[in-house]
């Protein structure tokens, strides 16, 4: 049994890495696709001041990108020093994708990034824009495959448990990489990353406009930033909304945790715009609602009811003690592999483990066979999320968006009447609001992962078997410096990045003569 406090000070260290590595991710994912439209349009029509915003922007995006390979690598090895049975459990499905995003993506990126950069003179401009091209491609396929090595954590696919084994194999890698999880969250993660990068360049392309410096590539960065964060914002809320209704069905806890529906209520239900939910009394402080709203939002009709978390508790109650049997059976194949008759009880309860396993922590000295009414009715209400925070971390991040397709739609409508520059409060306005994608961002992160909780890999492996057996002051030593490290990687980040935006463009960037096509 590991100590439920190095189970939190793990979590709370892979939190704090995976939360400074995703400020820098969004803003590569969409920038590496700005710079390839605008230097297409410094291909197709010649024209120098595409290829100075180019040359530009992919100086700042040099920057992020080498702060996010320097946060993320860490992330890697915590599967590895961390969560060790969870490595061991899953690295045969988990791996697979990890391995394919650093051969063909990371690799990639990282090759062709200097050529991107450092290129402009040895490098043709068509054969730039084909690098250029490779580099924003790059960075999305990393994407694509991290995020279905994370779809699996949600909802697992294309893989099964091999009880001789004691660990899950891969059945499926279609099944792994294709599935609607992993598809609806990579879409919605890289809109994500479009609408920071359209949020980042149009409010650096508004301070220079409010000082009267390098107009001409600030008011076109700013017409290219806008209409790209105009498209993005609206299609991250439509595919958000996609991502809600797969994960509802995939992940119901989390969907009423996320709408703090404690109790199935009659179709239509009313929708809690904000609630003060109460783990403990299983019930709200408060709550402001919208009739009838509900139901259609997350299940598109009018008739299907949408699940509450007591319910939800008291469904899985009998699913705990089915998955007993499964658990007492892997505890006699441990022991005897070639007992027949352990492995036919195993293979009726299979389904359930997971449940088993969950309320396993409750055995004393894991002895399932002790556990006791009690205890499962403990272990079943362990199986929903901590509402609070998944119900508030959703709504800020839908407050964000909603804020940020406001936002666009007033941009957009000033920069194609030609008043944006005319307009000083707007201007000022511009770049606070870089702020609000990446708040968006981690707040998405924080309702993805505390709503899949108390599982690693949902209804398969609880999080409390999942950790590696470190001791409480390793963890607080390490979390301490992993705290003062990203902080200072992230000063670093931020002072790089003010000190080229006042450089601004270099005055010889749109004084080089342009190169022939290839």
């Amino acid at each position: 049994m590991i100590d439920p406090d190095v189970v939190l000070l793990s979590r709370w260290q892979f939190a704090l890495t995976a939360l400074y590595h995703f400020l820098f991710v969004p803003l590569t994912l969409g920038l590496g696709f700005l710079l390839a439209a605008i230097e297409t349009a410094y291909v197709l029509g010649g024209r120098a001041i595409h290829r100075r915003m180019v040359q530009f922007w992919s100086k700042l995006f040099l920057v992020n990108f080498a702060l996010g390979v320097a946060t993320g690598l860490t992330l890697e090895f915590e599967f590895g020093t961390n969560w060790s049975f969870y490595a061991g459990f899953v690295g045969d499905i988990f791996g697979a994708p990890l391995a394919i995003e650093a051969l063909m993506a990371f690799f990639l990126e990282s090759t062709f990034i200097g050529l991107m950069v450092f290129g402009w003179d040895r490098l043709g401009r068509m054969q730039h824009l084909v690098v250029t091209w490779l580099v924003a491609l790059g960075a999305n396929l990393s994407a694509l495959w991290i995020l279905a090595a994370n779809a699996f954590m949600q909802d697992p696919q294309g893989a099964h448990f091999n009880p001789l084994g004691m660990r899950m194999e891969l059945a499926s890698l279609p099944a792994l990489l294709f599935s609607d999880e992993a598809q609806a969250k990579f879409v919605h993660t890289s809109l994500a990353g479009y609408v920071t990068a359209a949020t980042y360049m149009a409010g650096i392309s508004a301070w220079y406009m409010l000082r009267g410096r390098h107009l001409a590539l600030a008011r076109r960065s700013f017409r290219v930033a806008t209409l790209f964060g105009l498209l993005s914002t609206a299609g991250v809320i439509t595919l958000g909304d996609a991502l809600g209704y797969v994960g509802g069905h995939a992940q119901p806890a989390k969907l009423a945790a996320m709408e703090a529906a404690w109790r199935t209520e009659a179709p239509p239900a009313p929708f809690n715009v904000a609630a003060w939910p109460r783990q403990e009394r299983q019930d709200n402080l408060f709550e402001i609602r919208l009739p009838y709203l509900l139901t259609p939002l997350v299940t598109h009709t009018l008739s299907q009811p949408v699940p509450g978390a007591v319910q939800i508790a008291e469904a899985n109650e009998p699913r705990i003690r089915d998955g007993l049997h499964a658990v007492r059976a892997l505890q006699a194949l441990a022991a005897s592999p070639a007992d027949p008759g352990a492995l036919r009880e195993f293979e009726q309860h299979r389904d359930n483990l997971g449940f088993g396993l969950l309320a396993q922590r409750y055995a004393p000295d894991g002895d399932v066979l002790r556990l006791r009414d009690p205890d499962i009715r403990r272990a079943a209400l362990d199986s929903i999320p901590d509402m609070f925070a998944v119900f508030w971390s959703f709504r800020l991040m839908v407050a964000c968006s909603l804020l940020l397709l406001g936002y666009f739609v007033l941009a957009l409508i000033h920069t194609l009447r030609d008043q944006v520059q005319h307009r000083r409060w707007f201007l000022r306005v511009a770049p606070c609001m870089i702020a609000l994608p990446f708040l968006a961002c981690e707040f998405g992160w924080l309702t993805a992962e505390l709503g899949r909780q108390p599982w690693t890999v949902y209804q398969v492996l609880p999080t409390w078997l999942s950790a590696s057996g470190h001791s409480r002051g390793e963890l607080l030593y390490s979390l301490a410096v992993f705290g003062l490290l990203y902080s200072a990687l992230l000063v670093v980040d931020v002072l790089l990045q003010l000190r080229l935006i006042r450089r601004g463009p270099h005055d010889g960037d749109s004084a080089t003569p342009l190169q022939p096509a290839h």
